[in-house]
């Protein structure tokens, strides 16, 4: 919110210099972002008198004119505008002035006539919204005094917090000034002069939904006459960043800057049978608003409308039909109250997010509602006329019971690490408006309102009860009466304090596994991506939970898809299920972009509901998604593309890093989002669990990948949500050496190499320390049906050196076996 301080200072002494200000009130909460003076860039231009005004010799639209400025001759400037008179005091742009947009004015020749500088329009200076008119200064204005003395000013930028909508206006930032210097505040006169006809002849309202408009106050005037604001009226708005319009539209804009209230004008003549319902929109209405747009409404709108249909959205933005116009004369001023969610989600449902709806969905204070229309009334009579009718129309005049919070005040000091006293925390808030005095017997502390109310019994302590204005909504339970005494206080006369109790010498972060896994994978060459939890349903439906990866601790996937109650838009609707989608949407935008190589991977978590959806649940999991070169080629190594191998190989790598015992994979061949013959289950032991293969061509068609092979891999791992990885163990090295053994098994074309491992580990006995696959062949001399697996068979005693003989015999035992399990020979 933009806060020009000579307009701030109507309401509250400010004797800060503005550094000073903006300093305390960041210190307050209410950030300043910047602090901008405004006429620093008005060089040169100073106060002058008209002496003469006299047609032009040579151009009957210029005229030629004398002025003082207060020192020297008198200057002649020629000028083109109509509005100036003898004697009248206007600013002067002397020669070598520079304007704003580092606009430069020089002593130039008009029509034959040297023109010594320039007179200013209120717009050259951005003072007002006249760009065709001289600003006419007031008369007593002295004479050469520079611009930028008279009308300079200084303005803040302050950012309000979302619990703060009460520091939206310039009286609520008085308010917090003044809780700062002790000044008292000065709020604004109201009461408007009724001397026109009785509001019942003029106005009646009706609330059909009271629960989305608690309060409307309406108030009419006639006979008033559309024009520009005042001068100074127009200037204060421009600083605070509002356009001037015309007189009455502006007092709407100034009062909503003033008390934080949104007001809204009407026609009068557009407001049918002098009645205004407030309703929901019906199905099939539309609305012209005032950016001119004709706008198809949902029935969950709330409008300001008549017998003849919609006026305005209530509370974000009115119609074209009845704005006010040159040729209005009566005015109906609406200033009501409504619901704060229903005027954030239609404010976000047209893309109209205004001023008013920002204040509007923070919240309003009841009574504002009749200030603000008596405000209004008010200001409208003096800038443009006319005369306000006797009484009002208020839905809800009965103000509500101020909220009353009951505190400890030493619980305050625990919570802030002060010794403040009982009274010195009175005092404190005391300054913001907040009145405390003994609690009742019996009376209970509210600790929480959400996500249920939560009281206490505060036993002996002393406790006091805070009643809150009725402007600080943000006052709720006893943490926020602490809070607000720290902030009061000042938190910079807070002193740090160490811990009473012994802090642990070492704490094992809880994340430390999930940090392991992402390192690994780093450091290998894997990209870590981070996508949204928010997809299509289109998405859920081809990627749905995948509910056989089962590990301890880390959820069960399942459940219907959760859905999203206001999404930002139908491809970010319900929340995934797995991760496959979300990373191959990270390929598909990779590859878009021309980088065909992509090795990505992600933790995150999918989500599920209860077919009731009474409850929901979520489980943790790792993605990974491997396409494209799997790596440069070099003197050792050709180029090739990743295939199952290397995410088997990803996999294992995670596995050893972790301390867990060797992955087993199997055959998986009822994913249909898979490739039947390159896809596997994997499991190691009970921490580890998932599928890894190759996408479904018809899949990668779907979703347009390109690439001859995408793989992908979805696994469950214990200590993934949080846990530490096993401590790593470490044996004496061996003192005998190993004996290894390559032998190739030739088998049908179906067997799982999986099959033959496993066969050979079952009869090669314990001197086998390892068998690792590293050859697969097909063709000649093998038939069609066959391949040869070719494996490296490591054995090794603890005890002694291997003789022949004994690795012969287990080599024959594994013969044996695998002629037994899987059919299979010896290739020799």
């Amino acid at each position: 919110m933009r806060v020009p301080i000579s307009w701030l200072r109507d309401y509250v002494d400010v004797q800060l210099t503005p550094e000073q200000l903006a300093e305390r009130l960041t210190l307050l909460g209410m950030e300043v972002k910047s602090v901008e003076a405004l006429g620093a860039d008005w060089q040169n231009v100073v106060v002058g008198e008209l002496l003469a005004v006299e047609r032009h010799p040579r151009a009957d639209r210029l005229t030629l004119t004398r002025v003082d400025v207060g020192d020297g001759e008198p200057l002649e400037i020629v000028c083109g505008a109509t509005n100036i008179a003898v004697g009248q005091r206007v600013p002067v742009a002397l020669p070598g002035a520079v304007l704003p947009g580092d606009r430069r004015i020089e002593r130039t020749e008009k029509m034959g006539v040297v023109s010594n500088g320039m007179l200013c329009s209120g717009d050259e200076h951005h003072l007002t919204a006249d760009a065709d008119g001289i600003l006419i200064l007031p008369n007593d204005a002295p004479l050469g005094k520079p611009l930028v003395d008279l009308y300079g000013d200084t303005v803040l930028d302050v950012d309000v917090k979302p619990n703060r909508g009460d520091a939206l206006s310039l009286v609520g930032l008085a308010r917090e000034v003044s809780a700062v210097t002790g000044a008292p505040v000065r709020f604004p006169g109201t009461d408007p002069d009724e001397n026109g006809p009785p509001i019942a002849d003029r106005l009646r309202v009706d609330v059909e939904e009271p629960a989305l408009c608690t309060r409307f106050v309406g108030r009419w005037v006639g006979g008033v006459t559309i024009k520009p604001s005042p001068d100074l009226v127009q200037m204060r708005l421009i600083a605070a960043g509002q356009r001037p319009v015309s007189n009455v539209v502006d007092v709407s804009n100034y009062v909503m800057l003033e008390l934080g209230k949104p007001i809204h004008t009407f026609d009068a003549a557009a407001v049918h049978d002098n009645r205004i319902v407030v309703r929901l929109a019906r199905a099939g209405e539309r609305l012209e608003t005032l950016d001119h747009v004709d706008r198809e409404l949902t029935t969950e709108t709330l409008l300001i409308a008549d017998p003849a249909g919609p006026l305005a959205i209530a509370g974000v933005m009115g119609g074209a039909t009845s704005e006010i116009s040159g040729t209005t004369t009566d005015v109906v001023v609406e200033s009501a109250i409504f619901d704060p969610v229903s005027i954030r989600r239609t404010a976000f449902n047209y893309a109209l997010r205004s001023e008013a709806s920002l204040r509007f969905e923070k919240g309003q204070e009841h009574r504002l509602a009749r200030l603000g229309a008596d405000r209004t009334a008010r200001l409208i009579s003096e800038w443009a006329g006319g005369t306000v009718a006797k009484g009002v129309v208020d839905t809800a005049p009965a103000a509500p019971n101020a909220q009353r919070v009951a505190f400890r005040p030493a619980r305050v000091q625990r919570l802030i690490g002060t010794d403040l006293s009982s009274s010195e925390q009175q005092d404190l808030l005391a300054r913001v408006g907040v009145t405390t005095e003994p609690a009742p017997a019996g009376a209970r502390i509210l600790v929480a309102t959400a996500p249920q109310p939560l009281d206490v019994d505060p036993g002996d302590a002393e406790t006091l009860v805070a009643t809150i204005p009725s402007w600080r909504r943000d006052l709720t339970i006893e943490a926020d009466i602490a809070e607000e005494v720290a902030r009061v206080r000042g938190y910079e006369t807070i002193t740090g304090i160490t811990p009473h109790t012994p802090m642990p010498p070492y704490r094992p972060s809880p994340l430390r596994l999930r940090d392991t896994v992402r390192e690994t994978l780093a450091g290998i060459g894997l990209a870590e991506a981070v996508t949204s939890a928010l997809v299509s349903p289109a998405m859920v439906e081809r990627f749905g939970p995948i509910d056989d990866i089962v590990v301890a601790g880390e959820g069960i996937a399942g459940g219907r898809p959760v859905t999203i109650t206001n999404p930002l838009s139908s491809q970010h609707s319900v929340m995934r299920q797995s991760l496959l989608g979300s990373l191959l949407e990270v390929v598909s935008t990779n590859q878009r972009h021309g980088r065909e190589d992509v090795a990505i991977f992600e933790v995150g978590k999918g989500y599920g509901a209860t077919e009731d959806g009474d409850s929901t649940h979520e489980w943790w999991r790792l993605g990974l998604a491997l396409t494209g070169s799997a790596g440069p080629p070099s003197w050792n190594r050709t180029a090739r593309s990743f295939d199952l191998d290397d995410a088997k190989g990803v996999i294992d790598l995670i596995a050893r890093r972790l301390g867990l015992p060797t992955p087993v994979y199997s055959t998986l061949s009822d994913d249909p989002r898979l490739h039947p013959g390159r896809a596997a289950r994997v499991r190691s032991g009970d921490a580890l669990a998932g599928r890894v293969g190759e996408l479904h061509p018809t899949v990668v068609d779907a979703l347009e990948l390109r690439g001859a092979r995408i793989l992908v891999a979805e696994l469950a791992i214990a200590g993934l949500s949080g846990g530490q990885p096993s401590v790593p163990r470490t044996t004496t090295p061996p003192r005998h050496p190993t004996v290894d053994r390559d032998v190739a098994v030739i088998v049908a074309g179906d067997v799982p190499s999986a099959s033959v491992e496993a066969s050979i580990r079952r009869h090669a006995g314990p001197l086998l320390q390892a068998a690792t696959l590293f050859d697969i062949y097909r063709g000649r001399p093998l038939e069609a049906t066959e391949k040869s697996l070719a494996y490296r068979l490591e054995f090794q005693a603890d005890d002694r050196t291997l003789v022949e003989s004994e690795v012969e015999a287990a080599v024959s035992a594994v013969t044996d076996g695998l002629a037994a399990d899987v059919g299979g020979r010896l290739r020799t």
